[in-house]
């Protein structure tokens, strides 16, 4: 009897773990809290280069920029990890046949290089619209099935090449900003997309976090939108992004629409000046749209201004109007029994310099901005990745081997 119950006693200990493996972790293996996202492309290569390994690799292209001791210096800035941004699009060229295993491999180890500076790392799958030099995009990707069914491909075989990797020092985006589900008609095409990348990924790496998010641009609305239960597995970070207010953010970048290269000159906030100097700065603005935009753009062009200018032109606006993406997400958190600490502001930031154009955004409205972002996002508990290392948007480094102004990192370094 003594040996029965010990065999019982032995067979009710085994059954109970499995019971816990099967269990879900109720919390992401991966944590995280204050991190910067690193550059994507910096030349642009073609695709025509792209079966050239001297050109391709190593992959991500800041490795060959980056070295460790750059990455050191931003886990001593404070930042415990990294957004690394991976352009999906020459894993779906045809120019790579020959390299795909490397390229796998060189991601996988940029990634464990992060990992050596002391930096936890998301590898996130970053694509960006075709033309000019490559074929494939976030167009294509979404419009053509046999392009996401490929890119499904690219999640799958990405997952396997991470899955070996510790998950508590990596976790894996399976697609940033989705171009979808942004029409008025009711669209809801993303929900059932998001579901086939995380199959396909979880099928590959069992252990990994997997950061997922909503439609259109990844904004705060969208994710609002997901049910989080149709995607029954705890070891998930929802992800959202914020640039607003975008007329103070993006001001002069040409490619971010037909009217916000006309903007430069506002300041952060709009009250940071006085009014008179406001109103100098805005003069200029229609100027310009006057005298540059098409002119069956140009009243619209003029009245939309105003309109965004009248929404944010005194304090309490402009907190109303940041404030409620965060609103948004943490009402939608709560409803779904979602922890802050397994969401993400995954990209914030304001731009220092469109590329070609002589303003430069000036650095205490950045530093002032990032602040403030900063501040809002571990308010609500959630973790934060700024964009980003360098180019337009940098805050260490800026165009052509400069360096950006320090006033971003130094309001980062405060933190501490």
């Amino acid at each position: 009897m003594a040996l029965l119950g010990a065999m019982i006693k032995t067979l009710m200990a085994a059954l109970l773990a499995l019971g816990a493996l099967a269990l879900p972790s109720q919390a992401a293996t991966f944590s995280m809290k204050r991190g910067l996202n690193l550059d994507q492309w910096t030349t642009w290569t073609g695709e025509e280069k792209w079966n050239d390994p001297n050109a391709i690799l190593p992959y991500p292209e800041w490795r060959k920029f980056l070295k460790e001791d750059d990455l050191k210096a931003l886990k001593d800035a404070g930042f415990d990890f990294l957004r690394m941004p991976v352009d999906p699009s020459p894993f779906l060229s045809d120019e790579t046949l020959s390299l795909r295993d490397d390229l796998y491999a060189s991601v996988r180890d940029s990634a464990r290089m992060i990992n050596r500076a002391g930096l936890k790392v998301i590898v996130d799958l970053h694509l960006i619209p075709a033309g000019g030099n490559r074929k494939i995009g976030m167009g294509e990707v979404m419009e053509d099935p046999a392009t996401f069914d490929a890119y499904v491909e690219v999640v799958r075989k990405m997952a396997h090449t991470l899955s070996g990797e510790d998950p508590g020092q990596v976790a894996f985006e399976l697609m940033n900003e989705p171009i979808v589900d942004c029409d008025g008609n009711g669209t809801n095409l993303w929900p059932d997309r998001q579901k086939k990348l995380f199959a396909a990924a979880r099928s590959s790496a069992t252990r990994l976090t997997l950061i997922l998010t909503g439609g259109c641009y990844s904004n705060a609305a969208s994710l609002a939108k997901i049910d989080p239960k149709a995607i029954p597995d705890d070891n998930i970070i929802w992800a959202f992004h914020s640039y607003d207010p975008f007329l103070l953010t993006h001001q002069g970048a040409t490619w971010a629409g037909d009217f916000i290269r006309y903007v430069t000159g506002l300041p952060y906030p709009l009250t940071a000046v006085p009014r008179a100097r406001l109103d100098v700065a805005l003069e200029t603005i229609r100027d310009r749209i006057r005298a540059e935009a098409p002119w069956t753009r140009r009243s619209g062009m003029l009245a939309y201004l105003d309109e965004q200018v009248a929404s944010m032109d005194t304090p309490d606006k402009l907190v109303g109007q940041m404030d409620g993406p965060f609103r948004t997400v943490e009402d939608w958190a709560k409803a779904n029994g979602i922890k802050p600490q397994d969401i993400t502001l995954g990209e914030f930031g304001m731009i220092r310099q469109e590329y070609g154009n002589a303003y430069v955004m000036p650095a205490e409205y950045r530093a002032a901005y990032v602040k403030d972002m900063i501040e809002r996002a571990e308010a609500h508990g959630f973790s934060w990745s700024v964009w980003g290392y360098g180019g337009a948007f940098g805050i260490v480094d800026a165009f052509d081997g400069d360096k950006a102004e320090p006033n971003v990192m130094d309001a980062i370094r405060s933190l501490r």
